[in-house]
């Protein structure tokens, strides 16, 4: 019998009166999921996820008697928030499908911990601790896969994609994480849904690509998804000559000691051209800073002699992706710098030139311009006399 210590959980803010009020001594509630699993890994775990056989009307009343806030998340799925000692915690009573409409199911709410554990996706997320007494319940196989390192689909795999056709990135995002080989059926059934990917929300489809991309060496990964036509539907812009950029690209921040970026690593993976990036990023509804980012990282111009210049003229974030993403030898030295680098103000302005003699127009702005670019080839001096002398030598004026 596998056992959890319960000190795992017992001292974490507010549990004990969350459990009291779930009737966890009672066997009613059990821990579930990411948390049980990461347990037994030995990683840390940030948020806990409970099941529970008490019905979303009776989970509320029972935390609000106990004078502990409860959210409606996700009523219609049978999910609750507890917050208590300034803790979130899911409460989710057990469910079992009606009918799955490839990302949406109708459930229905059951007492059955099996039929429960049956409706996830792979069995080492099909874990449950007993709150008391540490126990660990598995119906599927969840543990030996576990210990093998084997992301497995509970059941038919052709069939849970169905289900839930973000399952399929998500087989990948956990192999990456968990595995050091592909389970056969599960990337055959992964590769014979892929256009399921089609009706998922681009949304969807980027949290989980960058989540993957994030994670320490997704690379062997997302090859044999590339190889497998997975990303096909959705993203066919991606190919082998991307997953080699991204090798070279995961090596540079390896040597730099850089901390994995989903965002940049997608860059890797793309084509380098600015129109099509912004594409990309259209697509995947990235946010305006992130969109930008994207094309920007399509330059894969080498860096000037002080990367402060392209910091100025992209953004901090960006020059450290391009410096990354040529291969600079300089990245290592200058992530710290970049990292922390704010993008200094130009001391004059076109007032000034005009107060020089520059007749108004046109020309001020173009003048100063070239002042601003004189100003960063000298390092970005913070002298507003030396940068006044600047725009006198540009001008011609003594």
């Amino acid at each position: 019998m596998t056992r959890l210590d319960p000190g795992l959980w017992m001292e974490r803010p507010g549990f004990r009166k969350l459990l009291a009020a779930l009737s966890g001594d009672d066997g009613a509630t059990r821990l579930v999921g990411g948390a049980v699993r990461d347990w037994l890994l030995g990683a840390q775990v940030a948020d806990i996820d409970l099941a529970t056989r008490l019905a979303p009307p009776q989970v509320i009343a029972a935390l609000e008697e106990a004078g502990i806030r409860a959210v409606p998340t996700g009523l219609a799925h049978g999910t609750v928030t507890a917050v208590v000692g300034g803790t979130p915690y899911e409460v989710t009573t057990l469910r079992r499908d009606v009918q799955s409409f490839g990302r949406h199911a109708e459930v229905a709410f059951t007492d059955d911990w099996q039929e429960d554990a049956a409706r996830r996706d792979f069995t080492m997320n099909a874990l449950y601790a007993d709150p008391v007494s540490g126990e660990v319940l598995d119906w599927f196989g969840g543990l030996d896969d576990l210990s093998a390192r084997r992301v497995r689909f509970i059941g038919e795999p052709l069939a849970r994609i169905g289900e839930d056709h973000l399952r399929i990135l998500r087989f990948f995002r956990f192999s990456a994480r968990f595995a050091p080989e592909l389970d056969a059926a599960g990337l055959a059934a992964c590769a014979a849904r892929a256009n399921d990917l089609m009706a998922l929300s681009r949304e969807r489809i980027r949290d989980e690509l960058l989540k993957l991309l994030a994670l320490p060496s997704p690379a062997s990964t997302v090859e044999a998804m590339v190889g497998n036509a997975i990303l096909r539907p959705v993203l066919p812009e991606i190919g082998m000559a991307g997953v080699a950029q991204l090798r070279l690209l995961i090596d540079a921040e390896t040597a730099a000691r850089v901390s994995a970026d989903g965002l940049r690593r997608l860059s890797a993976l793309l084509p380098a051209d600015a129109a099509l990036a912004a594409d990309v990023g259209a697509r995947l509804k990235l946010s305006n800073a992130d969109r930008n980012r994207l094309s920007l990282d399509a330059d894969r111009s080498p860096a000037p002699d002080d990367p402060r210049a392209l910091a100025y003229a992209v953004g901090p974030a960006a020059a450290l992706d391009l410096l990354l993403l040529t291969g600079d030898a300089r990245a290592g030295q200058w992530a710290g710098a970049l990292s922390s680098w704010a993008r200094p103000r130009l001391p004059i302005s076109g007032k000034d030139l005009i107060a020089m003699g520059l007749p108004p127009g046109p020309q001020v702005s173009r003048r100063l311009g070239e002042v601003e670019r004189r100003w960063v080839e000298a390092g970005f001096p913070a002298d507003r006399n030396r940068v006044m002398a600047i725009a006198r030598e540009l001008l011609g004026m003594k």
